[in-house]
């Protein structure tokens, strides 16, 4: 059993961290909800800027729009002690991350300062990336054609994920969706792993480092934090921050995993920044600049000539609503689904996966043709159950042929198959190998 890891987390905002070298400054002209309007000289799109406040401590905020010549600002901390006419300081050296090495194994936040400072002090010096970054040109995109172990069974065996695939995990509250990740974060076959935690509560978060992922996992891995409690900026940047992480480790040669919990969270904060600036509310009060961010966020992952990105994003949906705005688009924009399904939770059958509402799309370019044949095996095995699960269940159900009896009697056998223990890893092989024995009887 390994031992748990404690976090403390500090979660204020130390500006001194960012260096100015800027003589031009601007002041603030209107705060009204979280929107603030200031006279920024040259301000550009995105600047970080330092507003002053009355406890000498000062605010960090981003910039998000204009209004003819008024920049629109977005705070990063707490609105308190900001004065009419306070003067706003850009600190344009802020959107960049700390890559690499230096935070590995480290739990930091979304504008790369380190949360676990007081166990292992400041990140060391080194390499840096921009946050934004454009996304591979896709004549050098590498082809998927390998197969990625993630340990779990269910997913290894008939929803195989290739290097390089962008994979969704659809669920509600409640479907092991953090256990599901945590398997996967634990047993996965790659270099590094890279996860983002996007508007969890703060309990949360502490629980799933020490108990889901511990020490063994974290030793691989860096994790960002935004947490429910920040604002929409800081949720939002985390997503980017995660992701120009691990594009830094692919262009160093290495097989990264990302995982992002959750895309939906991504989504609603760029909802509430969208929705402060101005934008007009289109699809469940979503403006257009939440679907024009996820493709910039998602083109960002995949394969180059130097290493890989796989990611694993998790969506929020309201009980099996799959046709939610954020959901419907996103399952749109990657190469495969995974649904956790409510009912199998709550027969504490996990993980949860819905097999037969489930799909990779890039399944076929990576497994054999046999394992194929055993995955559609399996895939009526449960499709027929489904259908006929009442009278099945009361003994009502007549074969029609000896194929029908033969789907019955090996419904058992593969849910047994399919669930797993959370410390129970399975190798592809070993899945590979069970999925045939399982399909001949």
């Amino acid at each position: 059993m390994t031992s748990a890891t404690h976090f403390d987390f500090d979660l204020s905002l130390d500006l001194d961290s960012f260096r100015s070298g800027v003589a031009r400054r601007g002041y603030l002209t209107e705060l009204r909800g979280t929107l603030l309007r200031g006279a920024v000289p040259d301000a550009a799109l995105g600047d970080i800027c330092r507003i002053h406040t009355a406890d000498g401590k000062g605010l960090a905020a981003e910039i998000v729009g204009f209004d003819r010549e008024v920049a629109l600002l977005m705070p990063l901390g707490v609105l308190a002690g900001i004065r009419a006419g306070a003067e706003i300081e850009p600190l344009p050296e802020a959107a960049i991350v700390p890559v690499g090495d230096r935070v590995q194994g480290r739990v930091i936040d979304a504008l790369g300062r380190p949360l676990d400072g007081h166990r292992y002090g400041p990140l060391a010096d080194g390499e840096s990336a921009p946050l934004l970054a454009e996304p591979p040109n896709p004549l050098d995109r590498a082809p998927i054609e390998r197969a990625l172990a993630t340990g779990v069974r269910a997913i290894d065996g008939l929803l195989t994920v290739g290097v390089g695939q962008r994979m969704g995990i659809f669920a509600a509250a409640g479907c092991g969706k953090s256990t599901l990740l945590s398997m996967i974060a634990r047993n996965v076959q790659a270099d590094r792993v890279v996860l983002a935690l996007i508007g969890e509560r703060g309990r949360e978060v502490r629980g799933f480092l020490e108990d889901d992922l511990g020490e063994e996992g974290l030793a691989r891995s860096t994790v960002v934090v935004s947490t429910a409690d920040q604002p929409a900026l800081l949720r939002l940047r985390a997503a980017w921050t995660a992701t120009a992480i691990a594009e830094a480790a692919r262009a160093r040669g290495e097989r990264v995993v990302l995982m992002m919990d959750s895309v939906t969270r991504f989504a609603r904060a760029l909802r509430e920044i969208g929705l402060a600036a101005g934008e007009a509310p289109g699809r469940q009060g979503y403006p257009p600049s939440v679907f024009a961010a996820l493709p910039r966020l998602f083109e960002r992952v995949g394969n180059d000539e130097r290493g890989s990105i796989t990611a694993f994003y998790t969506v929020l949906v309201a009980g099996d609503d799959l046709e939610e705005p954020v959901a419907d688009e996103v399952m749109s924009l990657l190469d495969g689904h995974v649904i956790l399904s409510r009912d199998l939770a709550a027969r504490a059958h996990y993980p949860a996966i819905d097999v037969t509402r489930s799909k990779s799309r890039v399944m076929d370019a990576v497994v054999p043709a046999e394992q194929r044949e055993q995955a559609a095996w399996v895939n009526r095995v449960l499709a027929h159950h489904e259908r006929h699960e009442d009278k099945i269940a009361m003994g009502l159900y007549e074969p029609e042929s000896r194929e029908d009896r033969d789907l019955v009697a090996a419904h058992p056998r593969v849910m047994a198959w399919l669930a797993q223990r959370r410390d129970d890893p399975t190798g592809l092989e070993r899945s590979r190998s069970d999925l045939a024995r399982l399909s001949k009887g």
